[in-house]
């Protein structure tokens, strides 16, 4: 299927999805926060792919929302002096709404039944963050450079930064990044945690992601999932719900089958063969 915004690739169980438009230096216009979320929920529910890269063509991974598509809704800006005031609470309804459905875009990425590593080159500002916040691992080139750009345009960061950077990072730098809107380099964000690794060029930034993305994929994926999920619960909750939740969740979906090709792979020194997971109903 072909898309406006993206190109996928899928090798050996690592999917690898390509923001297309450099020349718009990947800017997310409306089919953007379309695609996305129908791309990471069909491979997550194909139950067949391990893994999942996100990466950016050109220059720049992502400039963020492309502000000239968004300025042509009317819930966005201000109301006309003839604006009946009985409209202005659907019309506000309706912005609040369309924020809720663009989160809904970047969610998709901490749902997915597989991990999702982000690799970054050149500019992530402004909605870009909002997505990798929603990733499970970051890489970045030594170039490359961050910023909650939202307060430069009198806007507050809406679509997922401010709830999930501060549960990877200090509160602290948030705030600052949030209320300045600097730029921050790779080397702070690497240093700060939010960024794992970095890499002098983009060829050994993909090619060094997809090599980790490739070894997550030999592991068991159920297992993988229970790590996400487990993870993901531990974050929102206290210690000892999420004691109790990997207990129950390990209750239920422990696979023996799974360790067991895991320790006979190692005795016979070969590389261990998972099978997939179950694919995810249509519609679920």
């Amino acid at each position: 299927m072909g898309y406006e915004c993206f190109e996928l690739e899928i090798d050996n169980k690592v999917a690898h999805i390509r923001m297309n438009r450099p020349e718009k230096a990947n800017s997310m216009i409306r089919s953007f926060w379309r695609e996305l979320p129908e791309i990471v929920n069909e491979l997550s529910a194909t139950g067949n792919v391990r893994a999942i890269v996100l990466s950016g063509e050109g220059k720049h991974f992502c400039s963020g929302m492309d502000l000239e598509v968004f300025a042509t809704n009317d819930t966005v800006g201000q109301s006309s002096e003839g604006d009946p005031a009985k409209f202005r609470s659907r019309r506000n309804e309706r912005f609040r709404s369309t924020a809720l459905k663009l989160q809904d875009s970047f969610s998709c990425l901490e749902h997915a039944r597989v991990p999702v590593l982000a690799a970054i080159q050149g500019a992530c500002v402004g909605g870009a963050i909002d997505m990798v916040s929603a990733c499970d691992m970051r890489y970045a080139t030594e170039n490359a450079f961050f910023s909650i750009a939202e307060i430069n345009i009198g806007m507050t960061a809406d679509v997922g930064t401010l709830q999930r950077m501060p549960k990877l990072i200090a509160e602290g730098i948030v705030r600052e990044l949030a209320f300045t809107g600097r730029r921050w380099s790779a080397e702070e964000a690497q240093a700060a945690g939010y960024v794992n690794q970095t890499f002098a060029t983009q060829q050994e930034l993909v090619e060094g992601v997809l090599a980790i993305a490739a070894e997550i994929a030999t592991k068991s994926p159920m297992a993988i999932w229970g790590t996400k999920q487990s993870m993901n619960f531990g974050r929102d909750h206290s210690v000892a719900e999420g004691l109790e939740y990997i207990a129950n969740w390990n209750a239920a979906m422990f696979d023996t089958d799974d360790m067991a090709e895991a320790f006979m792979a190692s005795t016979e020194k070969r590389s261990a063969d998972f099978p997939d997971l179950f694919p995810l109903s249509p519609g679920l």
